[in-house]
């Protein structure tokens, strides 16, 4: 049982936020959106895009607007994560942040630090800087929940070119598991996943161009409606 002694005026003195961690991938790399703080705490220090709930804002409502502000990102679909609360993680008071997260095909976005990011950029998480308060923690747990995804669902295909090869299909599962897939294997793994197999190739590439693949949505939900296919990698 707690021995802190009840003043009700503490417990109307804290501060909400919101983080907005966006994943893609790109040359066989997974990769989170951060911007540059060009303010302080912590200025000129790489961070998850975020900042503080207005308080007429609902938590969606705040998400939009601070990862709008702050990298010109718009209509979003973001999906609300996890809540980090430590007493300490702020320097200027108690500030407790709501994590959201989205998939993005980096090729399809264009992205433009406003607002107080003074630069936004597309980082390996092989090779993530020390973050802005704990985002290094908020990051690494969000990845942690996004390789689980990977691996029940097809939230791959979210951050796959529209059309693939299969062995950009390969390298991404390699790259978020840290381990190297046989080939024969992985392709035996993916038989059942119901891919469209399209009459092109890569263009513009100094190896031999491979075909190119789509997922199948439709078949897939539709297997889903039947009880046909569970995704698992």
């Amino acid at each position: 049982m707690s021995m802190y002694r009840i003043n009700f005026n503490d417990f109307f003195t804290s501060a909400f936020s919101v983080d907005c961690i966006l994943f893609g991938y790109s040359e066989g790399e997974i990769k989170a959106l951060l911007i540059k703080r060009a303010m302080q705490p912590f200025e000129n220090l790489w961070a998850i895009p975020g900042d503080l709930i207005y308080p007429d804002e609902d938590l969606e409502q705040a998400a939009e607007r601070v990862l709008f502000e702050l990298t010109g990102l718009n209509n979003i679909k973001m999906h609300q994560s996890q809540t980090f609360g430590k007493p300490n993680r702020h320097p200027q008071g108690r500030v407790i942040t709501i994590s959201y997260f989205a998939l993005l095909r980096i090729e399809d976005f264009e992205v433009k630090a406003s607002s107080w990011a003074g630069d936004v950029q597309w980082v390996s998480l092989k090779n993530m800087p020390d973050l802005a308060f704990d985002h290094n923690h908020i990051l690494a747990s969000t990845y942690e929940m996004l390789k689980l995804k990977l691996q029940n669902e097809p939230i791959c295909f979210d951050l796959l070119p529209e059309r693939f090869t299969l062995n950009e299909f390969q390298q991404l599962y390699e790259f978020a598991f840290e381990q190297a897939f046989d080939k024969a294997n992985f392709r035996k793994k993916i038989k059942y996943i119901p891919l469209i197999a399209h009459d092109e190739k890569q263009q513009n590439v100094k190896h031999r161009p491979a075909k190119l693949f789509s997922f199948n949505r439709e078949q897939y939900l539709l297997s889903l409606e039947n009880n046909s296919y569970t995704f698992k990698m």
